[in-house]
């Protein structure tokens, strides 16, 4: 499982998009982006933030180190801000940590990108079925000179459908990906030979790997996989599922 380190202090809110991140001082004197359990996405965000980002870390692409923050009650009570103090009581247990990166700076128009490591963020959205790479939104950052990818949570859609159980992982695999609106669209390099280096860095125990990075906590129970075992390997079905195709990649055929 990813490190685990008590939040020793809350230092300020960001106040971007409706789940409030804060930044947070952790036991380790690490600085971290918090991404609260209690927040209003709810545990699946953060399930997804974990799967993703170790998946971008085994293809070539640098993302922020990540924790699991343990957050006691009494940081809540120094909070004088009645709404993060609510956000604070509702996180208590094991919330995101994201490494801050200090002085890096949003991925814009003007920035220059290696056409290869832009196909690869483009193959790995398209992999996770992404739909939070946008202009309005690029969650990328540019920090000493290089790319790196954050914000992974509006990835892996389909366990979002689990509620009455865990669904069809072919459904998943075939499912298309819209390209229309990404950061990286006019900016690729050779797609193919970047999906056929990138194909051979994943498998099946890959991604049982990257599972067990998950902690169990956050792993909700549904119909049909009830325990943190049982719905790993149901990530693992889709993820497999998923790789086994290429109906999901801009240009590619099934």
């Amino acid at each position: 499982m990813i490190s685990t380190v008590d939040v020793t202090r809350y230092v300020t809110p960001l106040r971007e998009g409706g789940s409030l991140p804060g930044i947070v001082e952790a036991e380790d004197l690490g600085t971290y982006v918090c991404k609260f359990r209690g927040a209003g996405q709810g545990l699946k965000v953060l399930v997804a933030e974990v799967i993703v980002s170790e998946l971008a870390r085994r293809i070539g692409l640098r993302t922020p180190r990540l924790v699991a923050l343990r957050l006691h009650p009494e940081i809540a009570r120094y909070e004088a801000d009645e709404e993060v103090q609510d956000l604070l009581n509702a996180s208590r247990g094991l919330n995101l940590g994201v490494d801050f990166l200090p002085g890096a700076f949003g991925f814009d128009t003007d920035s220059t990108t290696d056409p290869d490591e832009a196909a690869a963020v483009l193959w790995l959205d398209s992999f996770t079925a992404n739909v939070d790479r946008s202009w309005k939104n690029p969650n990328l950052l540019v920090w000493h000179g290089d790319l790196w990818v954050i914000d992974h949570g509006a990835s892996l859609y389909f366990h979002h459908g689990w509620a009455g159980g865990v669904t069809d992982p072919d459904r998943f695999a075939q499912q298309p990906w819209d390209i229309s609106e990404h950061v990286m669209k006019d900016r690729v390099g050779d797609l193919p030979s970047v999906d056929q280096r990138i194909g051979g860095l994943l498998d099946r125990d890959v991604f049982i790997a990257v599972l067990e990075q998950v902690p169990g906590v956050w792993l909700e129970s549904v119909p049909g996989a009830s325990t943190p075992p049982e719905l790993r390997a149901a990530y693992v079905e889709f993820l497999s599922a998923r790789l086994a195709t290429r109906a999901w990649l801009p240009g590619a055929s099934s």
